[in-house]
């Protein structure tokens, strides 16, 4: 097979986030994507090889992208491996690198997606043995040198590559994190979704291992969200272009900005927690910069004019609904009696706890983390008060 699906239509497929497929097909957009198709969990669009690239570089909010190989009918585990056999698999990868793949099947009838996998596998397997003396190459599950995805559906089998490698929620600055993270595309939408720019000071009072400290930290200073990744999977592409990659790493960086001091803060009850979030920060740039305070957020004198962001806990891992529905309820008082002027953006993982708040909310965005159905809640504190700057308490942590 001499052209792969992808060469032939310059057609991709953006795995998504739940929830989150219109604000990525903006930020796909944005990126010099055309054509762009929403589907579930994933949007359909087109680009060239600049635009791929850079896609993967800069995207906050997309999980991986897919360039599809072949398509074929396919109905059992014979299908997959004689397909298999027609891809010349030396012109991605050779024998003595690691490969994966993922499956996912769906009114199929293959119905077990590691039997799809396991199938796939054998037939790549063969035909590395037949033009290589025997030899095959390994498989890696957990870091592989090129990863494939398969999607069966019905009768239909679509075999692509995934352009990302490592799923693009992985930044690379989080080595250690608290009891329940947010996922880090999460905390980049929440930070888009509040249209928070810089011109007025972030807080997270609540920021545990600080995950949405290092999104906002990469969003102001315009930091590629995979800035410390040394690996993508489009290296692999048959026709990836070395200097090109060059070029749009290149421009991409140029644009990277320093961040004031005192514009992004953080609070937490637990040094222990906080020295995590420290950790998580000092693997980016500018990181010093942000103001970091061991306290809880009740104990804060103010914070008005400006945006805050936080994911409080909800309860799964800290045992009494009751703890839990007080602490929303302190949060609400805190708001209401000490952040005039300021907008806040609370992420929940469970909704009913809107109500312990005890607030009108703006707006509210169901948006999943991970496996968890949550929401977003916008709640504005304005009061007639013109917004400034914030200056005051955490700029001398």
């Amino acid at each position: 097979m001499d052209h792969f699906l992808y060469q032939q239509k310059n057609e991709f497929f953006a795995q998504v986030p739940g929830k989150m497929e219109e604000i990525c097909r903006e930020e796909l957009s944005e990126l010099g994507a055309k054509n762009i198709r929403i589907a579930y969990r994933g949007i359909y669009f087109e680009a060239d090889q600049h635009t791929l690239y850079k896609i993967n570089y800069t995207s906050r909010l997309i999980s991986r992208v897919l360039a599809p190989l072949i398509s074929f009918s396919c109905y059992n585990g014979d299908d997959l491996k004689r397909n298999a056999k027609k891809i010349r698999w030396e012109k991605i990868f050779s024998v003595d690198q690691t490969f994966a793949i993922t499956s996912s099947v769906t009114k199929s009838q293959i119905t077990n997606s590691l039997f799809a996998s396991q199938a796939l596998k054998d037939g790549i397997a063969d035909y590395f043995r037949k033009v290589s003396n025997g030899k095959r190459p390994d498989v890696n599950t957990v870091n592989p040198d090129v990863r494939f995805n398969l999607f069966v559906e019905k009768d239909k089998a679509i075999l692509s590559i995934d352009t990302s490698g490592e799923s693009l929620h992985k930044r690379g600055y989080r080595l250690l994190a608290g009891e329940a993270p947010m996922q880090e595309t999460l905390a980049a939408a929440i930070i888009r979704l509040s249209r928070w720019n810089g011109e007025i000071p972030l807080l997270d009072c609540m920021c545990g291992s600080g995950t949405i400290l290092c999104e906002a930290l990469m969003h102001y200073c315009k930091i590629p969200a995979q800035k410390l990744r040394t690996n993508f999977g489009f290296f692999y592409l048959p026709d990836f272009d070395k200097k090109i990659w060059t070029n749009v790493k290149k421009d991409a960086d140029e644009k990277i900005r320093p961040l004031p001091k005192g514009l992004i803060n953080g609070s937490d009850k637990s040094q222990k927690i906080l020295q995590v979030a420290k950790d998580n920060l000092s693997r980016l740039p500018f990181s010093e910069n942000i103001s970091l305070a061991c306290r809880p957020f009740q104990h804060i004198d103010k914070f008005e004019n400006g945006i805050l962001i936080t994911n409080p806990p909800y309860g799964i891992r800290l045992g009494e609904k009751e703890e839990v529905q007080n602490l929303y309820k302190e949060l609400g008082d805190f708001l209401k009696q000490k952040c005039n002027g300021t907008s806040a953006f609370i992420y929940t993982g469970d909704p009913s706890l809107r109500k312990s708040i005890g607030l009108k909310t703006t707006q509210r965005i169901p948006l999943v983390n991970g496996k968890l159905e949550g929401v977003l809640m916008h709640i504005d504190s304005y009061e007639g008060t013109k917004r400034k700057h914030f200056r005051e308490e955490f700029s001398n942590n």
